[in-house]
C-alpha cells in the first residue's frame, strides 16, 4: 500500500545537550521526545523504587512470609515470549532469594487458552500449591481466582494488561495499569513487572536479616536482565525511559558474553554474534524462536530452554525450537497466501472502500499463527485488522493488531460494552488484543468492528504516513555512522529506529529466494555506490524494471566472513 512520506520536524532547541552527541543523533533524539541527555543516561540507579506500585507491599510481604515458611509456590505463566521470560525470571529470582519449593505451570494454547482459568486451577491444584502467583496475567483471571479460593490457595497476580470493570480477588495486585497506581512507568511489560516484584522482595528480605539468617549471599538480580530485555522487546511495549534503561541493561550482558545459556544456545541456532547483537535481534531473531514453541506445540519446552544450566541441553532445546519456527514460518506463508485470497473478496479497486475495519477467518487456520496474520494484513493494508480461527465447536478465537491512534483492547471494551452477550472473552494492549466469540456471531461482530473504528476513529484508521529522518548525507552513511547508531539505542516500539529516504539510482536489482531483493545503488548527488536489501517484497518482479527508486531504509552493519560493511535495509520503496 502507498505511503505518504513525511519528514519528522526538525526542533531547533539544544540547550539541554553538551557537544558531545553526534548533531545529526541530537536531532534524532529530540524528535523522539528526549530533550536532555538525562533520558539517555540508563543507569538502574534510575529505575523508580518498587514501592510506587500500589500493590507491591502487600504482595511481597505474602511472598515474603512464603520464604520463611517454606511454602509452595506455583507460577502460573502466559504462552508467549514475555510469558515464558516472565516464568524464568520469576522462577530462577524466587531461587536465587532461598525459596525452595517452586514450580510452574504454563497453559497449553490449545487446550485450555490464556490466563489463570478455573480449568487451570484445576491441574494446579494437583501439584498441592499453597499460593500461586501469576506472571504476564491473571488482571481478567475473576473465575480462576475465585476458583483457586474455594481450594484454599492464595493467589498474587502480577500483569500488565488493562484491567476490566471486575477485579479478581486475589490477595495482592501488582500491576502498573492499576487505577491510580503511580508507577511512572504504565509500559512495563510482564517480565518488568516481575523483575520489581523481585527487587521489593529482596529489599523485604534484607530489611529482615533473612540472607544473614540463611547464611546466603543477598542474590545480584540483574543477572536476570537478559530475560527483562528479551521479553520486553518481544512483547513490543513502549520503549519508555524505563524499558530503555532495561532493555540496555540486559543487551550488555549479552554483548559481553554473560547471558544465560539457553539465551546463548538460541542466538548460536540464528547465528548471530552476541557482540553486536541490538535490540532488534531480540525481537526477530529470539523472540520468533522461542515463540513458535507457544505457537505450535508446549512453551513449556521454551521455558525449560531458559531455566537449564546445561550448555548441551540449552543446544539441544535451542534446535527444536528453531525448527519449530521454521515450522510456523512454512504455515504463516500458506495462511498469508488464504489471507490474501479473502482480503480480495472484501477488497474494491478504490482501496477506501476498504472497511475500516478487517475480520479475516478460515476454519482451517492455525490458532498460533493468527497474529502474525494480523500483522502482516495490517501492514498490507494500514487497517486494524483481527485474524480468527476455530477454536472448538461454534467458537472462535481472534487475535487483533492495530495502527497508531487506535486503542484495540479499548476499542474492544466499547463494543462489549453496547453488546453485553458478543463477546466471550477479550483483553490485551493498545496494539494487540486476543478475543473469543460465537462463530455464528462472527458476520454481526465483523459489522460492528468496522463500523466502531468508522465512527470514532475515521481519521486514523487510513492514515498512512510514514515518519523519517529526512535525508541522511553521502558523508555520513558509513560504517562509522552505522555503529554510532546502533549503539545509540536501543531503538524499539515508541522510541523507533533512525529511517532515512532519498532517491537512488538502481545500478543492479536481482531477486533472492523468490521474495527478497538486492540492490546496488548509486545516490543521486553524491555517486555514492552502496548495496541494499529489501525482505519479503510483494511483486518483487515490479522493481526489476525501475532505474531510480525511492528508499526509505536503516543503516545496517552487515558481517560477512568477518568483515563488516555498510548496508541499506529497505523499509518501503515507491518509484521516484
Amino acid at each position: 500500500m502507498k505511503k505518504k512520506i513525511v519528514s519528522r520536524p526538525i526542533v531547533e532547541s539544544f540547550s539541554n545537550w553538551t557537544s558531545n552527541v553526534h548533531p545529526v543523533l541530537r536531532q534524532i533524539y529530540q524528535s523522539r521526545k528526549v530533550d536532555s541527555e538525562q533520558q539517555l543516561n540508563y543507569s538502574l540507579a534510575l529505575l523508580p523504587s518498587p514501592d510506587l506500585f500500589s500493590g507491591m507491599s502487600g504482595l511481597v510481604e505474602i511472598l515474603s512470609n512464603c520464604l520463611k515458611n517454606q511454602n509452595s509456590i506455583l507460577i502460573v505463566a502466559d504462552f508467549d515470549a514475555d510469558g515464558a521470560t516472565s516464568c524464568a525470571v520469576a522462577k530462577r529470582g524466587l531461587e536465587m532469594l532461598g525459596a525452595n519449593r517452586v514450580s510452574y505451570i504454563v497453559p497449553n494454547r490449545f487446550e485450555f487458552g490464556y490466563g489463570l482459568t478455573p480449568e487451570i486451577v484445576d491441574i494446579a491444584r494437583l501439584q498441592e500449591p499453597e499460593v500461586i502467583i501469576t506472571v504476564d496475567n491473571g488482571i481478567s483471571s475473576v473465575e480462576g481466582v475465585e476458583a483457586a479460593r474455594e481450594y484454599g490457595i492464595r493467589v498474587l497476580i502480577t500483569d500488565h494488561h488493562l484491567p476490566g470493570s471486575e477485579l479478581p480477588r486475589a490477595d495482592a495486585i501488582v500491576n502498573p495499569n492499576m487505577p491510580g497506581d503511580k508507577f511512572p512507568s504504565k509500559s512495563l511489560a510482564g517480565v518488568g513487572v516481575i523483575f520489581y516484584v523481585l527487587s521489593a522482595l529482596r529489599k523485604k528480605l534484607r530489611e529482615s536479616a533473612w540472607f544473614q539468617e540463611k547464611n546466603i549471599a543477598e542474590p545480584n538480580l540483574a543477572q536476570l536482565l537478559d530475560f527483562v530485555a528479551l521479553g520486553t522487546v518481544a512483547d513490543v511495549v513502549q520503549l519508555d525511559h524505563v524499558n530503555r534503561i532495561l532493555v540496555h541493561q540486559g543487551l550488555k550482558r549479552i554483548q559481553k558474553g554473560v547471558a544465560h545459556v539457553g539465551i546463548r544456545a538460541i542466538l548460536d541456532v540464528a547465528a548471530r554474534n552476541y557482540s553486536s547483537l541490538v535490540a532488534s535481534d531480540l525481537g526477530f531473531a529470539i523472540g520468533p524462536r522461542l515463540n513458535a514453541a507457544g505457537r505450535l506445540d508446549d512453551m513449556s519446552l521454551g521455558i525449560e530452554c531458559l531455566l537449564t544450566d546445561s550448555v548441551q541441553e540449552a543446544s539441544e532445546i535451542a534446535k527444536k525450537l528453531d525448527a519449530l519456527n521454521q515450522e510456523r514460518k512454512n504455515i504463516e506463508l500458506r495462511m498469508k497466501g488464504e489471507a490474501l485470497e479473502l482480503l480480495e473478496t472484501i477488497n474494491t479497486e478504490n482501496s477506501a472502500e476498504m472497511p475500516a475495519g478487517i475480520c479475516l477467518y478460515d476454519e482451517r487456520w492455525h490458532q498460533g499463527v493468527v497474529g502474525i496474520i494480523a500483522s502482516r494484513i495490517k501492514d498490507r493494508t494500514g487497517r486494524p485488522v483481527i485474524a480468527f480461527a476455530t477454536a472448538e465447536t461454534d467458537t472462535i478465537k481472534g487475535s487483533a493488531r492495530s495502527v497508531p491512534g487506535i486503542h484495540i483492547r479499548d476499542l474492544l471494551s466499547e463494543i462489549a460494552a453496547l453488546n453485553p452477550e458478543l463477546l466471550t472473552k477479550f483483553g490485551g494492549h493498545a496494539m494487540a488484543a486476543g478475543l473469543t466469540l460465537r462463530l455464528s456471531d462472527y458476520t454481526k461482530f465483523t459489522s460492528l468492528f468496522s463500523e466502531a473504528i468508522q465512527n470514532g476513529y475515521a481519521d486514523r484508521a487510513n492514515d498512512q504516513l510514514l515518519y523519517t529522518d529526512g535525508e541522511l548525507q553521502g558523508d555520513l552513511i558509513t560504517l562509522e555512522f552505522a555503529n554510532l547508531l546502533g549503539e545509540a539505542g536501543p531503538w524499539g516500539q515508541g522510541f523507533s529506529e533512525p529511517v532515512f529516504e532519498v532517491c537512488f539510482d538502481v545500478l543492479e536489482c536481482r531477486i533472492l529466494k523468490d521474495v527478497h531483493l538486492k540492490f546496488s545503488l548509486c545516490a543521486q548527488r553524491s555517486k555514492q555506490i552502496l548495496d541494499a536489501i529489501a525482505f519479503n517484497v510483494e511483486d518483487p518482479e515490479f522493481w526489476l524494471e525501475h532505474e531510480s527508486i525511492r528508499f526509505v531504509y536503516r543503516l545496517n552493519v552487515n558481517e560477512f566472513r568477518n568483515r563488516q560493511t555498510v548496508q541499506l535495509m529497505v523499509e518501503y520503496m515507491e518509484p521516484c
